[in-house]
């Protein structure tokens, strides 16, 4: 172990390429891929959501298992394995054509998504609150936008020479040694022990209680509202302007552009004026987005969608996790695991929405109109949240 402490910029940023892994190349390159994978008559439409349930249902196991490991020593055993299983199954998704064995995979790729998303943010929140630098905390979210941006682009790049199965390469081969340097980073994290385990031991204290329940109950909400659009947005355009339309790709695009510089913004917007305020327009912005792709054209509806939701969903979760630990400060990573276990839970009921929606012929567009309703529930829930400073 280095006899010095790492830069503040060296960890954040071996923080943030390890999100970029599990988030970009694991769980969203999967929405540029979906159009591709059914035009190639690997999927059907129906099918395809069915897979994005099963990863979101990975998620979910893997935020709850992430419960388990609340210590720094745990989170550092856990970890790696949640990285060699994302690995793995990337890598056997280049192999697979069985509709049961590529629901199975994006399962356990979903387990290693929800651990990683977890444990890695924690850990440096807590080794950040240590050293005095909480703000810096938001910054680790900008590996997520990174990794949209990346992924929309090595699915274009892939296409004209990879169909089917092998559209899984280029994210599987960047996976790996992405995720070597940035856990062997982190693996080297010097926090002190007593600062440590007084810091990120799980308390006694409730989750939910009076101050943070209605925070909880407007986060659920936010995982519905966005995950719709996050999952569908380049199916909608396939949809609704054909397959050739560069709305199919641009729509991604667009997504990625906006949420990268996204994380700065809300994390700096969040510090100056408060990060309920800032929550509560937030949401507004989501709704909004999401009324677009309803109400407006194709065209612009589904540009302007992509353009609010890209740049407000990573700012719910930062501004959202900073907030519930200024609400319950002895937490920790625990309050950290049942926050995304919540918020993966809703999201998991999003893609199930549009399966049986389709059953009782709702079309793909009409499905929204759920999100939509999600992001007021969650906008009149942060109205009632306390407005505490740090």
């Amino acid at each position: 172990m280095p006899s010095h402490h790492p830069s503040i910029i060296r960890v954040v940023s071996a923080g943030a390429l390890l999100l970029l892994v599990v988030h970009g190349l694991g769980r969203f390159v999967y929405t540029p891929l979906m159009p591709r994978l059914v035009a190639d008559g690997q999927l059907a439409l129906g099918q395809a959501a069915d897979i994005a349930s099963w990863n979101y249902v990975g998620y979910l196991l893997g935020a709850l298992l992430a419960i388990r490991w609340a210590t720094p020593a745990a989170i550092h055993r856990a970890i790696p394995w949640a990285l060699a299983l994302h690995c793995v199954t990337l890598l056997s998704l280049t192999q697979s054509d069985s509709l049961w064995a590529i629901g199975m995979l994006r399962l356990g790729n979903g387990i290693s998504n929800g651990m990683v998303f977890v444990l890695v943010p924690a850990l440096i929140l807590e080794w950040l609150a240590v050293n005095g630098r909480i703000r810096a905390s938001g910054l680790i979210y900008l590996g997520v936008g990174l990794g949209l941006l990346l992924s929309s682009a090595l699915v274009s790049l892939g296409d004209g020479w990879l169909t089917g199965a092998a559209r899984w390469w280029p994210a599987a081969l960047l996976s790996i040694p992405l995720g070597y340097w940035s856990w062997l980073t982190l693996s080297r994290l010097p926090i002190p022990p007593a600062k440590t385990d007084h810091a990120i031991a799980p308390k006694r204290q409730a989750l939910f209680d009076r101050h943070s329940q209605t925070l909880f109950f407007a986060y659920a909400g936010a995982g519905l509202g966005y995950i719709l659009p996050m999952t569908f947005l380049p199916m909608l355009a396939s949809l609704q302007l054909g397959k050739g339309s560069p709305m199919v790709s641009q729509s991604w695009l667009i997504v990625s552009i906006a949420a990268l510089p996204s994380t700065w913004l809300w994390n700096r917007l969040g510090s100056q004026f408060g990060d309920r305020n800032m929550l509560i327009c937030n949401y507004a912005l989501q709704l909004l987005g999401v009324l677009c792709a309803l109400l407006l054209p194709p065209q612009w509806g589904l540009a302007l969608c992509s353009l609010l939701i890209g740049g407000c969903f990573l700012g719910a979760v930062l501004l959202t996790q900073r907030l519930a630990r200024s609400l319950q400060p002895t937490q920790g990573p625990r309050l950290s695991a049942a926050l995304i276990a919540l918020y993966g839970f809703t999201q998991l009921i999003g893609p199930w929405l549009v399966r049986v929606g389709f059953d009782y012929g709702i079309t793909l567009q009409g499905s929204l109109w759920f999100g939509a309703a999600a992001l007021l529930i969650s906008f009149i829930c942060m109205l009632k949240v306390a407005d505490i400073r740090h």
